[in-house]
């Protein structure tokens, strides 16, 4: 019996967690929890209580919980959360502090400046989880 899924994931540059869990006989529903540094962002609770007597309920339910995972993945990626995640996840305005120093003079302009080095760019090979992401959605990595 699968007890659950749990995936990371990048969408917009910030790392995603997203678990589904099943409650069991006693508790038949699936949950599945979409997390951003362990804030819950978003959620899904489907009941099975109605076919608790059927005859593959374990094969029935590990589907169940693959697709709804999928679904949670699927949602992520397409942009469904985002304006929440924007919302949930603004940055706080900084006050200005109180007795604060003047900001130090600028440089003279003949100060030395840094100096870019190119650095050859490789391919990254994708990582465990583009992989499985992109197996449970079907698309390329």
């Amino acid at each position: 019996m699968v007890v659950g899924f749990n995936h990371n994931v990048r969408h917009q540059g910030e790392l995603y967690h997203v678990q589904t869990e099943d409650g069991g006989l006693k508790n038949p529903h699936i949950l599945t929890l979409l997390y951003r540094g362990g804030t819950i962002v978003a959620s899904r609770k489907t009941s099975y209580a109605d076919i608790t007597k059927s005859e593959q309920l374990e094969k029935v339910v590990e589907d169940l919980m693959k697709e709804q995972h999928k679904e949670m993945l699927r949602r992520l990626k397409e942009g469904a959360f985002d304006e929440l995640i924007a919302s949930r996840f603004a940055a706080p305005a900084t006050p200005a502090p109180t007795n604060a120093e003047p900001p130090s003079p600028a440089p003279p302009p003949d100060a030395a400046k840094p100096v870019r080095q190119d650095v050859p760019v490789t391919k990254k090979e994708p990582s465990l989880d583009d992989l499985i992401l992109s197996y449970l959605t079907g698309e390329d990595p």
